[in-house]
Formats: structure tokens, sequence, C-alpha cells
């Protein structure tokens, strides 16, 4: 009965086709543009548009949300206290029943008028995704500076490399997949950081069959980049998560790193304290402090990017940091002396207790400074 009523009322409107999903963060002077050139270029296909923002201080959603009344074929999901162009991507995927899903950006750059053909390939063809490449005879960078196309080339190489891919352009942000390849993978996503199609094709129980098509990536019109350091620090915790992921935490190999990064500067300020005058008690002092707030806001800023402490509650993290690594470190020279004391090497006891510091370390910030508060 139910069924009935709405073919009844939907007579005129087609099932869903294509699925078009597309991260926002503080793009309010593309989303308008971006959604005409649609409208144009998937004239007789029966698609939406679905903008995930992650709650842009520009007003980006609210911009979409008067599309949407506009617009029925426009939605958008506004995330509040989250991050990420990956996971943004696979909740956009998720919320849509289309059988055909296509991942772009919001800044202009990707070609539109490449979607068609995507779509074309995945009805007619027996592939599961297609991507929009660059680097595939017929496409091109634009006018990327050489510095950008060497990072580019080493990191599709990495990829290339590390996961075992043969794509082209495994960077790509722009791809059309079919429902049930995305659904096969999803489970198994890591959804970190902003490269969701190395994800998707690591991610898959089979190998996907894949399809590149050319295209020119263009210039943004408005807005900002959003590549910094904090997207390559990502992109190496996706690349950990997708090797050594099974066996330890990529949050712990993060975390282990910049560890290992502290010791540098600890010995930096050792040296520099001590070259200035400084008696050895002083300099010590000083290097512990500089090492352990440098750690923090390291860790803040990137192994718990997606919790990140601000305001007061930055301060009183801190605070829990360094309370937490003391004791730490009052359990690295505990566990390193009774190593020693039963006949262990210097390099074994120092070792051991290094091991466990940094899991006394890791363990305890991650529960005292970064754990939230389940909602009730």
């Amino acid at each position: 009965m139910f069924d009935a009523l709405m073919i009844d009322a939907d007579r005129d409107v087609l099932p869903v086709e294509l699925a078009v999903v597309i991260p926002t963060f503080n793009e309010i002077d593309n989303v308008e543009e971006l959604l005409g050139r649609l409208e144009r270029v998937l004239q007789g296909v029966a698609f939406e548009v679905i903008f995930v923002d992650d709650d842009s201080p520009d007003g980006t959603a609210a911009r979409l949300q008067a599309l949407s009344r506009r617009f029925p074929r426009v939605r958008c999901l506004r995330r509040i206290g989250r991050r990420g162009l990956s996971s943004a991507c696979v909740e956009g995927m998720l919320a849509s029943g289309a059988p055909y899903l296509a991942v772009m950006d919001a800044d202009l750059q990707h070609d539109e008028s490449l979607l068609p053909s995507m779509l074309g390939v995945l009805c007619d063809e027996p592939v599961d995704i297609v991507v929009g490449s660059r680097f595939v005879e017929g496409g091109a960078v634009g006018d990327w500076q050489s510095s950008r196309q060497s990072i580019s080339a080493v990191a599709t190489r990495l990829s290339q490399r590390v996961l075992g891919l043969t794509l082209a352009d495994p960077m790509s942000g722009f791809f059309m997949i079919r429902r049930e390849a995305f659904e096969a993978a999803v489970y198994r996503l890591s959804s970190i950081g902003f490269k969701i199609l190395v994800d998707l094709l690591a991610s898959s129980p089979t190998p996907l069959r894949v399809r590149e098509l050319p295209y020119v990536f263009r210039n943004r019109v408005a807005g900002e980049s959003k590549l910094d350091n904090r997207v390559a620090w990502d992109y190496l915790m996706l690349l950990a998560d997708k090797t050594i992921g099974r066996f330890i935490s990529p949050r712990f190999v993060s975390f282990a790193a910049i560890g290992a990064s502290g010791v540098l500067v600890h010995l930096a300020v050792l040296r520099l304290v001590l070259g200035l005058g400084g008696d050895f008690v002083s300099a010590q002092s000083s290097a512990v402090m500089v090492a352990m707030v440098g750690n923090f806001l390291l860790n803040n800023a990137l192994t718990y990017r997606d919790q990140r402490l601000r305001g007061w509650s930055m301060l009183l993290g801190l605070i829990k940091f360094m309370a937490a690594c003391g004791l730490g470190a009052v359990a690295n020279i505990g566990v390193a002396s009774y190593v020693h004391g039963d006949s262990g090497g210097w390099l074994v006891s120092g070792l051991a207790g290094i091991i466990i510091g940094t899991f006394w370390n890791y363990l305890a910030t991650a529960y005292l400074v970064w754990l939230r508060p389940k909602r009730a």
C-alpha cells in the first residue's frame, strides 16, 4: 500500500542514478558556481549533489542550505566537531543510495565535464572505479610550481610502491565508483587525511578494476588551498595504517615519531643553554620543558588532529601531558635500572626503559589528555 502510494506520488521523479559527493571547508564563493556547472554537464542524468561541510566558519553550510531549498537535488551534511576530507567523503557516500558515487573537490579545479564520460564507462564496461587522472596522456597539472610537482611525484611513487598500486594518479581526488565496490571496502577504510582514493584501493578485499580518464587540473577560483604540512603527515599515517595498521596503531606510530624528534630538541636546547654559560641542572631543566611542550603541541596538531584541544582546554591538556610524561620518565628509569641490575647490558636496559616509557606516555596521555567524554 505504502509503496503504491509513493510510486503514484513520484510518477515523474526518476530514481537517483548518480550521487556527486563534495567535501567543503570555507568554499562559500565556489559552491554555487560548481552547482551550476554540474547542472549543465549532467543534463539527462538523475543525480544528486551531497555537500559535506565541516562546519566552515565562512558560512558555507548556510549558503548550501539556502541552495538546497531552491534545488531539491542538493543536500548539505554539516559535521560538528569533526574534520577530514576522507571521512567527509565516506559519510557523504553512505548518505546516498545511488548505484554510482562520484567524489570531487569544491574548488573548481576538477573538470566536471568529465563526469558523463566516467558514468558511461561504469555503465558500459566491466570497471569498478574511474579515476580522473592528471598523469596519463591528455592529462596535465596546469601551472603547478616545480616544487609541488616534485612532491606529488614522490607521494605518487611512495603509494605505488608501498601499496602495490599501478595507477598513474593514485593521489587524485576526482573519481567515480560503483556502490558495491565502495560497500565492499567501507569497513576497512582508515578515513585518515585527504587521500580517499588510495584508502579505497588499499581497503578493497579484491583488486578493483580501474580506468583512468585524462583531465587538466585547473587553478583554484576562490578561497585558499588546504594543502599544508599536516596533510603530508596525514598521508604518511594513512600509508602506515595500510601497511602495519594490523599490528600497531598509526596514532602510536605518530606519537613515537614525535617523541623521537623531541630527543633531538632536548639535546639542541641542552647544548644551547650550556653554550650560553648555564649550569647543567638549569640546561637540563630547560631542555626537558621545551621538549615536553614541543611534543604536546605537535601531538595536539598531528597525532590528535581530529581531537585537537583549544583555548583553556589546551592549557589544561598541557599540564596533564607533562604530569603523565613525568611519571613515564620515572617508569623509564625504573625499568631500565631493573633490567641493568639483572645483568642486562646498557643498550638493552636503555631500550627497555624507552619502550616502557613510550607506551606509558601514549596510553596515559591518550586517556588523560585527549579522550573525549561520551555523550549521554
